[in-house]
């Protein structure tokens, strides 16, 4: 992501070129994981307060819902290398990622209430990833903690040393590409449909899938090549 005069903030220029970027990515098959970025120190400022006064009502398309609503819904994983701080919206958009790596001095905080305002929309995101004790905690109190802290809460999945980021996404990215895109698009699915479901409608709902996926073209060949000791069609390298 790339407004640095704004601290990368989610002003309604930023989110449009956010979703234009997902139209490319999601149409070309070649792009099998998006990686998302920042440049500067901070990754993510949250909501744009210039475009949130009464004076200067959001425009259309700056609410962040849409946008993280769409990446947890994308078809494909998305990796969040996190080089800069993220609060407040910014924490949202970092929790939103289906796997993160930050450095593990930035800082990250629901930073709402600061303002009189609330973690609204990011709280449907970052909920079902926390504890309640630590989520009461976290969203009255206001405080910034660092990455060390946001991955011992779940918001993000790891921290590490500036020197050791791009190590850990290349080696998570590496491993997102061993599998099928169809499998990596039914295991978000999964991951975000079965919570909802009570235990036997889950069950249904997953035997079938799990059938679907073993009668399907990329299960097909993806066990054909496990059995021949070759990689499937999918992999980096495969013939």
């Amino acid at each position: 992501m790339i407004d640095e005069a704004n601290r990368n903030a989610l002003s309604s220029t930023l989110v449009g070129e956010f979703h234009r970027a997902l139209d490319d990515a999601e149409a070309d098959e070649s792009v099998r994981v998006v990686v998302v970025t920042n440049s500067g120190t901070v990754f993510c400022a949250g909501a744009s307060l210039s475009e949130r006064t009464t004076d200067h009502p959001a425009p259309v398309g700056a609410d962040p819902a849409r946008l993280f609503a769409r990446i947890l819904r994308s078809p494909k994983p998305f990796v969040g290398r996190i080089a800069g701080h993220a609060v407040a919206g910014g924490t949202g958009l970092a929790a939103s990622m289906d796997i993160s790596v930050a450095i593990d001095n930035v800082k990250f905080g629901f930073t709402e209430v600061r303002l009189g305002l609330a973690p609204a929309i990011i709280s449907v995101i970052c909920l079902p990833k926390m504890r309640g004790a630590e989520a009461s905690e976290a969203f009255l109190r206001g405080n910034r903690f660092d990455a060390l802290h946001a991955a011992r809460l779940g918001i993000i999945n790891h921290a590490v040393p500036a020197d050791q980021l791009d190590d850990a996404v290349d080696e998570i990215v590496s491993d997102l590409l061993l599998g099928g895109p169809q499998a990596l698009a039914a295991a978000k699915s999964i991951l975000r449909t079965v919570p909802t479901l009570g235990f036997e409608e889950a069950i249904s709902q997953m035997g079938d899938l799990s059938a679907r996926l073993f009668a399907s073209d990329e299960g097909q060949s993806g066990m054909t090549a496990y059995l021949e000791k070759r990689p499937p069609p999918w992999a980096p390298g495969a013939d």
